[in-house]
C-alpha cells in the first residue's frame, strides 16, 4: 500500500507539530485536511506578461480538481519574466538565467512545506522547462499544465510580426502608420506566442515526455479546454499519489528521444536542445547535443509552422493539435509507445484512439511529402565550435553559406550595424561575448534576426553566435556556439573579413584560418570584464554550464 502522505505527514502529524497545523489554519485549512494528501500547485501567474495573465484562473482550476479528489490543494507563486518585452536589451540576461530561478523555487516551496505532490503550470519560454526540472528533481507525483497558445491577431499577426515590421521600418518598406497597427493589434489577449516558436515547441516536448496529460500543448489558453486540463490535472496527481507514480517512472531516456522525435517533426526551437538537456540532467539521464543528430537522421519535418512556415498553432489545435502526428510517428517506429506517462498509461494506450487528421489539411505534412526528410536542428563541429553549436535549417535558407565575418562584440551593436544598413548580402554576422557566462545569460537573438528578415536579407545573410536564438527567428542561422568568446573560444578570435563557412550537409562550421593563426591570435586574446561582478548575474555566470551541456547551475557543485 503506498503511503499517500509521505511528505506532508512529517509536517503536520503528532503533538510536536501543533505549531504548524496552526500556521495552517489561517490559510484555510480545516482539520479533516491534515489526514489528507497535500498538493501545491504552482502557479508562473503575474500581470508581467501576457503569456502569463490568466494562469491564476488556471491555478484555481487544478486546486479545484485537487480538492474534489480528496486531497488539500495549496496554491504558491513563482516568477516569470518575458522575453517578448525584454528581447533586444540588458534585461533579456535575466531570461535563461530565470529558468534556474524558478525551478529553485518550486523546489524551494514543495520541499519546505513537505507537498505530497503538485501541480506546476506554465506560459512561457523559461517558467515551462523550469517546471519540468523542478518535477524531475523532487520526483514526487507531479502533473505539468501548459497555460496555452495565444490566439492570432489582426491579418494571422503575432509578436513576430511585430520584429519583423521593425526591419521593414528601417528599411523603408513599413510606414510610421503600418508599424503602428501592426505593433497595435498583434497581441489580442492571454496566452504564449502564437507559432512554433519556443512556448509551443516546449509545450509539445513536455507532453511527447510524458509530463502533461494527453492534449495538453494543443489548446487555447482562452478556452473551456485550456480550464478543464488545469482541473484534471489536480486530479490527476491524486491518483498519482494513489499509485505511487513519480517523475522517475517516466522520465526515461526513451522519453527523452520521443520529445527530440516530436520537436523535429513539429520544426520546433533550437531552444528544445538546451532546455531538454536540462530536464534530463535534473532527471539524471544520459542526454548529449549527438541524440539529436541520431535521432534527426530518422525523423523528418512534416509541420509547417511558423517561424519558417504559414500556419499558427491555433490552426494546429483547430485540426486535432499535436497527437495525430504522435500517433503517426509511433505507427512508424519514430517513438517509444512503451513509455508509462502521467495517465497511469503508457504512450501508446493514450494514443490508442487517437484520429487522423482531416484529409484536406495542409499543416501537418504526410511522411512521403515531408518538408525536410531529416531534422532541422543540426548539430555542427569545426574549428569555430570545437563542442558543438546548434543550427535550424529548415531548408528553406539552403543548406550551405560562405561569407566574409562582420564581427559584434554584444547584440546592441550587431542590430545598429544591421538598422543602419551596413550590413550587406553575403555577410555573416559574427554576434559574441553573449553566451551562458559572457552574457551573462545567453540573450536570444531575435531583434537581429527579425530585423534582417524585415530588410529582405534573410536567404542573403547568415548570423552566428554563443547566444541563442527565439524561437521566432528563422533564416541561416547558428547558435550555442562552443566554447564560448568569454571562456576564449576560437569564436573570440574572429576578426572582421576572415572567411567563414557553415555546411549544414557535412555538420561543420569552420573558419577559413590555420591553427597557427588560431593559436598567434589566442596568445593575443585577453578576456573582457564580466558584465556583473555582484547579484545574481555573477553567481549565474560563476555556477553556468555550457550551452552544450543545457547550461545549468548545478552540474559542476561536486
Amino acid at each position: 500500500m503506498t503511503d499517500k502522505r509521505p511528505y506532508s505527514s512529517i509536517v503536520v502529524d503528532g503533538v510536536q507539530q501543533a505549531p504548524s497545523r496552526a500556521m495552517l489554519y489561517p490559510t484555510g485549512f480545516k482539520e479533516e485536511d491534515f489526514a489528507k494528501p497535500q498538493i501545491g500547485i504552482a502557479s508562473t501567474w503575474s500581470m508581467v506578461t501576457p503569456c502569463n495573465m490568466h494562469i491564476n484562473e488556471l491555478a484555481d482550476a487544478a486546486a479545484m480538481g485537487a480538492d474534489e479528489s480528496g486531497a488539500k490543494s495549496v496554491v504558491f507563486n513563482t516568477i516569470t519574466v518575458s522575453d517578448g518585452i525584454s528581447m533586444g536589451t540588458p534585461g533579456m540576461r535575466y531570461s535563461l538565467v530565470s529558468r534556474e530561478v524558478i525551478a529553485d523555487s518550486i523546489e524551494t516551496v514543495v520541499a519546505a512545506q513537505g507537498f505530497d505532490g503538485f501541480v506546476a503550470i506554465g506560459g512561457c519560454d523559461k517558467n515551462m522547462p523550469a517546471c519540468a526540472m523542478a518535477m524531475a528533481r523532487l520526483d514526487r507525483p507531479s502533473v505539468f499544465v501548459y497555460g496555452g497558445t495565444i490566439q492570432p491577431g489582426k491579418d494571422r499577426r503575432d509578436i513576430v510580426s511585430v520584429f519583423e515590421a521593425v526591419g521593414g521600418y528601417a528599411a523603408g518598406s513599413v510606414s510610421d502608420i503600418e508599424l503602428k497597427d501592426v505593433e497595435a493589434t498583434a497581441i489580442p489577449g492571454p496566452g504564449s506566442c502564437g507559432g512554433m516558436y519556443t512556448a509551443n515547441t516546449m509545450a509539445s516536448a513536455i507532453e511527447a515526455l510524458g509530463l502533461s496529460l494527453p492534449n495538453s500543448s494543443a489548446q487555447e489558453a482562452v478556452s473551456q479546454q485550456k480550464r478543464l486540463d488545469s482541473y484534471n490535472a489536480g486530479a490527476a496527481v491524486s491518483h498519482l499519489i494513489d499509485r505511487g507514480i513519480k517523475p522517475s517512472d517516466i522520465l526515461c531516456r526513451e522519453a527523452f528521444e520521443n520529445a527530440i522525435a516530436t520537436v523535429i517533426a513539429l520544426e520546433g526551437s533550437t531552444n528544445a536542445v538546451l532546455h531538454l538537456l536540462a530536464i534530463a540532467h535534473a532527471a539524471e539521464v544520459p542526454l548529449s547535443i549527438d541524440d539529436f543528430t541520431r535521432i534527426g537522421k530518422r525523423v523528418p519535418v512534416l509541420a509547417d509552422m511558423r517561424p519558417a512556415g504559414q500556419f499558427s498553432m491555433s490552426e494546429l489545435i483547430a485540426i486535432g493539435g499535436i497527437q495525430p502526428l504522435m500517433k503517426t510517428l509511433l505507427q512508424e517506429g519514430m517513438l517509444h509507445g512503451d513509455c508509462l506517462t502521467v495517465t497511469g498509461k503508457t504512450l501508446a494506450e493514450n494514443l490508442a484512439d487517437v484520429a487522423p487528421y482531416p484529409a484536406e489539411q495542409k499543416i501537418i505534412r504526410p511522411l512521403g511529402n515531408p518538408i525536410k526528410r531529416d531534422s532541422h536542428l543540426v548539430i555542427l563541429y569545426g574549428n569555430l565550435a570545437p563542442t558543438g553549436a546548434v543550427a535550424k535549417i529548415t531548408g528553406h535558407e539552403g543548406l550551405r553559406f560562405t561569407g566574409p565575418a562582420r564581427c559584434f562584440h554584444g547584440e546592441e551593436a550587431a542590430m545598429t550595424a544591421i538598422m543602419a544598413g551596413t550590413v550587406v548580402k553575403g555577410d555573416v554576422v559574427v554576434v559574441r561575448y553573449e553566451g551562458p557566462k559572457g552574457g551573462p545569460g545567453m540573450r536570444e537573438m531575435l531583434s537581429p534576426t527579425s530585423a534582417l528578415n524585415g530588410r529582405g536579407l534573410s536567404q542573403d545573410v547568415a548570423l552566428i553566435t554563443d547566444g541563442r536564438f527565439s524561437g521566432g527567428s528563422h533564416g541561416f542561422v547558428i547558435g550555442h556556439i562552443t566554447p564560448e568568446a568569454f571562456d576564449g573560444g576560437p569564436i573570440a578570435l574572429l576578426e572582421d573579413g576572415d572567411q567563414i563557412t557553415v555546411d549544414a550537409e557535412k555538420r561543420e562550421i569552420i573558419a577559413h584560418l590555420t591553427d597557427d593563426e588560431l593559436a598567434s591570435r589566442r596568445s593575443r586574446w585577453q578576456p573582457p570584464a564580466p558584465y556583473a561582478t555582484r547579484g545574481i548575474l555573477a553567481k549565474y555566470a560563476a555556477l553556468v554550464s555550457s550551452a552544450s551541456e543545457g547550461a545549468v547551475t548545478d552540474k559542476y557543485l561536486n
